[in-house]
Order: C-alpha cells, then structure tokens, then sequence
C-alpha cells in the first residue's frame, strides 16, 4: 500500500540518517505525529552506578501506519519537518 505522505520514509524520498533508536509511544494526539519516550542509562563514575534517564521525543507518524499508544516503534533521524519535529517513524515492532 503506497502512501501519499510526502514525509513517508519508505514511499517517499525522505532520508534518515544516523542510528535507529527504539522507543515506547506514550500519544497520539497531535495530528501526524506521535510522542515517543526513550528510555535510556546513565553512568555516574564517583558512585559507580547507573542512573535512569528518559527523554520524549516528536516524530512524524506516516499516514500508511496505524500506531496506538504503548506501541514499540523503530524512529530515526531526519531533515526538521516542523518546529519540533526532527524524527520520524521507521518501522513497528511490536
């Protein structure tokens, strides 16, 4: 099923560049867009620890996938579509 979303990274000509990352959708709501959370550790030398970090991040939601919150998605790097968008959606895992 081809897609019309010019922004689509597997129907358009949209590149991504830099390493995929995996993240958890957290909404929805915005139109084409979804709010991912990345979870992620961190290291503090002086108590030699790991410390839980998380960040959120906009990416574009094409319009040939249908993602639901609490989706597993696959986000990559690519050129700003808007003002907060700099990620768009690559692939569903889960």
């Amino acid at each position: 099923m081809a897609c019309s979303d010019k922004n689509c990274p597997i129907h358009s000509g949209l590149k991504t560049r830099g390493a995929a990352q995996i993240a958890t959708v957290t909404s929805t709501k915005p139109k084409n867009t979804v709010i991912v959370r990345r979870d992620y550790l961190v290291k503090k030398p002086k108590y030699e620890r790991y410390l839980r970090r998380k960040s959120k991040i906009a990416a574009h939601k094409p319009k040939c996938m249908d993602i639901k919150e609490g989706d597993k998605v696959e986000i990559a790097e690519c050129r700003p579509i808007s003002k907060t968008k700099h990620f768009t959606v690559t692939k569903k895992i889960e």
